[in-house]
């Protein structure tokens, strides 16, 4: 996996396509750091390199996307706080991704490419029963994701918003 590929270009998405290589892209960030990093102390000159980078490496996003290179859910959660992390949802979306896409690439992609697929990334007998549950339909409304109201992990239900509703 190539983490953050925020310069990649077209010879790297070759490359990427050409050996099956996920590329795995904190696009979400841009927004955190644009709107919230000199309040949250980030230094300046963090701040100025995101202003250069931030919307090239989207672009780049949309470009691999595209192209059909294989893409896995992934966060620089560190960079915004803990909890935000859905958030990178929607900003695939935007850039070119349908919600099932987006979906797809935190579940089937992401269980491929940690080599997990045989236990996680889908709702099938044998896989660990990992599941959430948000009010709405994701696919009409990906922001919805931002909200989870009840979560499964391994078969134990560890939160239920829902319950006596």
């Amino acid at each position: 996996m190539i983490e953050h590929s925020s310069l990649i270009d077209d010879e790297g998405i070759a490359l990427a396509k050409e050996h099956g290589t996920y590329l795995v892209f904190d696009i979400y960030n841009d927004d955190y750091i644009m709107t919230e990093g000199a309040k949250a102390g980030m230094l300046p000159e963090s701040i100025d390199k995101e202003k250069k980078l931030g919307r090239f490496q989207r672009e780049n996003f949309r470009r691999a996307f595209q192209s059909g290179a294989k893409i896995a859910y992934g966060t620089d959660s560190g960079v915004y706080p803990h909890g935000d992390n859905a958030r990178q949802f929607s900003t695939m979306v935007e850039w070119g991704m349908r919600p099932i896409d987006a979906i797809q690439a935190a579940t089937i992609n992401a269980a491929d490419l940690i080599g997990w697929k045989d236990r996680v990334g889908t709702l099938e007998q044998g896989h660990l029963a990992d599941v959430i549950a948000v009010r709405g339909n994701p696919l009409e409304n990906v922001k919805i994701l931002e909200t989870v109201s009840f979560v499964m992990k391994g078969g134990e239900i560890v939160r239920n918003d829902t319950a006596g509703k």
